[in-house]
């Protein structure tokens, strides 16, 4: 079975793990990551998307905050601090910059972003195909309002420095309208089994993603039925501050609200909490198959549980 799924970061690495387990070896996954979170620091390329999951799949990621390595240390953080370099808000450790390193003396040298994703997942055999979205550059940006004055700033500067804490405008994925898909995704798409939107943030995650021009018609296109599970449970986010994004882009924090976001010409079947039931209801009233399952991806036999719940599905809705 081929089966694609569009991925942020934490929220999708750890679907991963659970899609992994429940496909067995027999499963083949291609992952098309965002690069929308992507920002460049102290001259280096950082994909934290990519990089997530490519850590959490291999085996080298902090457990316990989701991003990052494990065993890290901060000893060039902190000595750059000595030297007056910031931002000081972004915080990379010692093992994580040797794949900044990497990535960016590779792009440098002339090789495309998914050219140099596939030499960093050599190392760490995550067992899915890892694709950039794009091989150009993607930088989300958030309209917001700073120090009294209107602005836009990095999605990761007001994520990770403001704690989405100051109100959000709009959601500016730079760059998407003249990007392209980057090599292997639309044909990963045409050829898929089984699409899936992981209960990853729907505005700067998957959004992000389907921003690319030809991804979205792809996806809608795609004799394969696209299932997607619910980020948000009980009125909140599972993880994060998507409500501040989604609130930014006029949508409501709930799950039946970004069923209908993604759209009947999207998605085939959409899948909420058991929390959540009684929206099942409302989301099939705008076209969209439904079912409540559980969604708490607690360990990685509940994320494979929501795994083989979310194929089931799909296999229910499959169009003969």
């Amino acid at each position: 079975m081929r089966i694609v799924v569009l991925a942020g970061g934490i929220g999708g690495a750890r679907f991963l793990r659970g899609l992994k387990q429940a496909v067995g070896p027999e499963g083949e996954i291609t992952v098309i990551g965002n690069t929308g979170d992507d920002i460049h620091l102290f001259g280096l390329k950082v994909c934290p998307d990519l990089d997530t999951v490519m850590y959490t799949l291999g085996g080298g990621i902090h457990e316990e905050q989701g991003w990052g390595r494990a065993d890290e240390s901060f000893s060039i953080k902190a000595e750059m601090k000595e030297y007056g370099v910031g931002p000081e808000w972004f915080g990379l450790g010692d093992r994580d910059f040797a794949t900044h390193i990497v990535r960016t003396q590779m792009l440098g040298a002339g090789y495309p972003l998914s050219a140099v994703t596939e030499a960093l997942c050599a190392r760490w055999q995550p067992g899915v195909r890892l694709l950039p979205m794009s091989d150009d550059r993607v930088e989300t940006h958030v309209v917001t309002d700073v120090d009294g004055e209107r602005k836009a700033v990095h999605f990761q500067e007001y994520w990770v420095k403001h704690h989405a804490l100051i109100p959000a405008h709009a959601i500016v994925p730079v760059g998407a309208e003249t990007a392209k898909p980057a090599p292997g995704v639309l044909e990963a798409l045409a050829e898929a089994d089984v699409i899936l939107f992981p209960p990853s943030n729907p505005v700067v995650s998957v959004g992000t993603i389907l921003a690319v021009p030809g991804i979205r018609r792809a996806v809608a296109q795609s004799a394969a039925p696209v299932i997607g599970l619910s980020p948000i449970i009980g009125g909140a986010p599972v993880r994060g501050m998507a409500d501040k994004v989604l609130e930014a882009v006029g949508v409501e924090t709930t799950a039946a609200a970004v069923a209908k976001r993604y759209g009947s010409d999207l998605i085939d079947g959409w899948l909420v909490d058991e929390a959540d039931e009684a929206s099942v209801a409302e989301v099939e009233a705008a076209g969209i198959p439904c079912r409540a399952v559980p969604l708490w991806m607690t360990d990685v036999d509940a994320s494979a549980a929501m795994a083989r719940a979310a194929l089931d599905f799909a296999e229910a809705v499959r169009k003969p």
